[in-house]
């Protein structure tokens, strides 16, 4: 299975005490928990978003924004602290990260109004890069013959929260209203991360580290020098553009008087089909080891653009919209893996690729997911589903230009 994630440091930056410390299996069981509790926080409020909107006497789109404002707030946490951990001990970050966005959660569900909310949900998610820096920490731990399965159950756990988000958000919020849900994933997130910061191996950093803000002025200067970096961002930011769309409003669409009318807990059930995309992540790593990412990205594309159509009878029709979350998710995906794969492939920089490339897809849909509040208020489901194909469109033209990578 391919390893999507951005490559081990070398050896010279970073000296680990592995020979101490808990077992591997339970270490990384908890390095697992630890990655779904943090990427929840992402999609917390994305199932509340109706509950939200009555509790302050706002519109739909009026609460929508929030969703767009939680995945600024994590492509903001990419470039101000992801760098960091080629640099620092991760353990001190992954505990002071999972501090921070702990008691941006508490000031969220304390929030008097939505500028506060979102204010609070934008410092809350720039401190959920927590699976950013424990990621490459399992590559480098895992033995060489296991290091795909060991990166494997991260991202696993990585999908899960954001499952959890959708489904247990939903019910919890229409069984306690969406303050509560507030309170308890901030609980949880330090709890759980605290834990990992116990129980991360010893790092000691070289005194000569490379320069975060260094690597981050470069990001421009590296797309521009890298076609196939550029394809990759591009592409990925299309397709999570296009699910982000639909994705961040279809509670609204589920909860509205009409045509479903269901509740907020029936409505979070749905993030269960985000369940495909667990299941698509080592197929595709099959896939791109045999027949290469750009032919995996066309195939993700195709699922895509298959499931649009069906998003829109899925207005009127709930068994279109049950096929359509299954494709957009096995293309979202399959994009996934396989866009990561060529991004890290491009460049003798792959940790400032990383970054780039992490960046741009959630540029894409916190650009999209902020037109379809907007667009769902002023013209309904319609409006959002075109959004969604104006993502893919953009993405896919966006990303057509030659390059070298195959693996």
């Amino acid at each position: 299975m391919t390893v999507t994630t951005r490559p081990t440091a070398p050896a010279t930056h970073i000296t680990a005490d592995i020979a101490k410390g808990p077992r591997p299996a339970l270490l990384l069981a908890v390095i697992a928990l630890c990655t779904a509790v943090t990427a929840a926080n992402i999609y917390l409020a994305a199932p509340l978003l109706g509950l939200i909107a009555r509790s302050f006497g706002a519109s739909p789109s009026s609460a929508g924004w929030i969703a767009s404002v939680a995945q600024l707030g994590y492509a903001i946490g990419l470039l101000a602290f992801a760098p960091l951990g080629d640099t620092a001990d991760r353990r001190r970050l992954v505990a002071a990260l999972s501090g921070l966005a702990g008691a941006a959660l508490v000031a969220a569900g304390l929030a008097p109004g939505l500028p506060a909310l979102a204010a609070a949900v934008l410092v809350a998610c720039a401190g959920t890069v927590v699976p950013q820096l424990l990621v490459p920490l399992v590559a480098e731990r895992a033995p060489a013959d296991r290091r795909g399965l060991h990166v494997a159950a991260v991202v696993a756990g990585l999908f899960t929260g954001i499952v959890a988000a959708r489904v247990l958000g939903g019910l919890a919020g229409q069984a306690f209203g969406w303050r509560p849900v507030f309170f308890g994933a901030a609980a949880l997130t330090v709890t759980v991360g605290l834990l990992t910061a116990l129980m991360l191996p010893r790092e000691t950093r070289p005194r000569r580290a490379s320069n975060p803000l260094k690597n981050i002025a470069g990001l421009p200067r590296l797309l521009r020098s890298s076609a196939d970096l550029r394809a990759a961002c591009l592409r990925q930011a299309g397709l999570f553009g296009a699910w982000s769309s639909l994705w961040t409003t279809l509670s609204l669409l589920l909860t509205a008087p009409q045509p479903f009318h269901f509740s907020t807990g029936t409505a979070g059930l749905f993030g269960l089909f985000g369940l495909t995309s667990t299941a698509v992540a080592p197929v595709s790593g099959t896939l791109i080891d045999r027949f290469g990412p750009r032919r995996v990205v066309t195939a993700a594309y195709v699922l895509a653009a298959l499931s649009l159509p069906l998003f829109w009878l899925g207005g009127h029709r709930i068994w279109a919209l049950c096929a359509a979350a299954v494709l957009i998710h096995a293309g979202l995906m399959a994009g996934q893996v396989a866009n990561q794969t060529r991004a890290l492939g491009a460049t003798p920089m792959p940790s400032t690729a990383n970054t780039a490339y992490v960046v741009s897809a959630f540029i894409g849909g916190a650009s999209a997911s902020a037109l379809a509040g907007p667009a769902f208020s002023a013209w309904g489901w319609n409006g959002v589903c075109a959004i969604a194909v104006a993502s893919v469109v953009v993405g896919w033209l966006g990303g057509r230009g030659k390059g070298s990578v195959r693996n």
